[in-house]
């Protein structure tokens, strides 16, 4: 389909190490609280120590937000609560600091970037550094027509490997991502069951707004025909994404890609970042591992995307308003595991001998 070859994914992408995992472990065996004791704040550590190659664990400094952006033709037929082309709003609220993410992200004093890949707007509308990644105008109405062209995913796909290289050569040491988009979710479950082979009643959500019963039904529908486009080419991920999925989306994939190469950790938000972890996944199967499911939004599409991959969110809070909240809302679970992991001291050596000794 084109000259990028995915496939050098799988080459590129270790898993975190394994034996700063394995010392993450036996030091925490020697720490002064029990093993257990914390739950999955145990697990957090290790995890994050295996993934920043140290023991202890070094903390994290310099988390962002970033947040992909786009309209999608689909939207359209109604499938969302919001207006077709509406995406420009909410992306107008997030930098004006007037979102739910920007609001949370002002208060955990993190950083947020919007990178638009295909707002349904005139690119002079914002920053500079804000729409020098876009591809197109919009993406297209993915239940007749492809999403894409194929140079557009190309591009799109290059460009989220770009912003994770920014990312990373910025000093960016774990990276909260999510999406911003009218129509999002509609491709979003196209993509889950496509891949996992389910019908589009079972992937089918209300979305962010929630939308009622009539608007459910056209957007089952509208995933439906998606999904008689999309399974011809599940051999294809480019194509895939070309097919049914969207600029914002193909970007999200190879952003999420090219962290995993560059070891960024990152926290995937709702169903649009599920949905593209998921084709990250077919592309190189290690890339899972350096993820972390923020939170569960209550989508179906995101619980079965989530479950194919074995990633257990980290909380529980019914946040669906997308825009990388749900998943802002498990940073300071994650920074609290690092600085468990890193602060608690050791027992003495005397205790551990005599513990040996007792046979404990």
């Amino acid at each position: 389909m084109s000259s990028l070859n995915l496939d050098d994914f799988t080459d590129l992408i270790e898993r975190p190490d394994g034996g700063v995992r394995r010392d993450a472990e036996a030091r925490r065996e020697r720490q002064i609280v029990p093993p257990g004791a914390l739950g999955r704040l145990d697990e957090l550590g290790e995890w994050l120590a295996a993934a920043r190659g140290t023991v202890p664990v070094r903390p994290v400094e310099r988390p962002r937000v970033v947040l992909f952006a786009g309209d999608h033709g689909v939207a359209e037929l109604g499938v969302s609560a919001r207006p077709a082309g509406g995406a420009e709003h909410l992306v107008r609220a997030v930098l004006e600091g007037a979102s739910p993410v920007a609001v949370l992200a002002r208060r955990l004093e993190v950083p947020v970037r919007v990178v638009d890949m295909a707002l349904d707007c005139d690119p002079d509308a914002f920053p500079k550094d804000v729409v020098r990644h876009r591809v197109r105008r919009g993406s297209g109405r993915i239940d007749v027509e492809d999403a894409l062209t194929p140079e557009e995913t190309e591009a799109a796909l290059r460009a989220g490997v770009a912003v994770a290289d920014e990312e990373a050569d910025s000093g960016t040491d774990l990276v909260v991502l999510g999406d911003v988009s009218v129509g999002g979710t509609t491709a979003a479950a196209v993509l889950v069951a496509a891949l996992c082979g389910t019908d589009a009643s079972v992937v089918t959500g209300r979305g962010g707004e929630a939308i009622d019963d009539l608007a459910w039904m056209r957007k089952c529908a509208a995933i439906r025909d998606a999904l008689r486009r999309a399974r011809p080419v599940l051999g294809d991920q480019l194509q895939l994404l070309a097919t049914v999925g969207g600029a914002d989306l193909a970007a999200m994939t190879g952003f999420l890609l090219q962290c995993a190469v560059r070891k960024l950790p990152v926290i995937l938000d709702g169903v649009v970042a599920a949905a593209c972890a998921l084709v990250a996944q077919r592309v190189a199967f290690r890339a899972p591992d350096w993820w972390l499911a923020g939170h569960d939004s209550g989508e179906p599409g995101q619980a079965k995307a989530l479950d194919r991959m074995a990633l257990e969110p980290l909380l529980e809070q019914g946040v669906r308003v997308g825009e990388g909240v749900g998943a802002l809302l498990a940073l300071p679970l994650v920074l609290s595991a690092a600085a468990l992991a890193a602060e608690l001291p050791e027992r003495p050596a005397a205790e551990e001998e005599s513990e040996e000794e007792q046979g404990v």
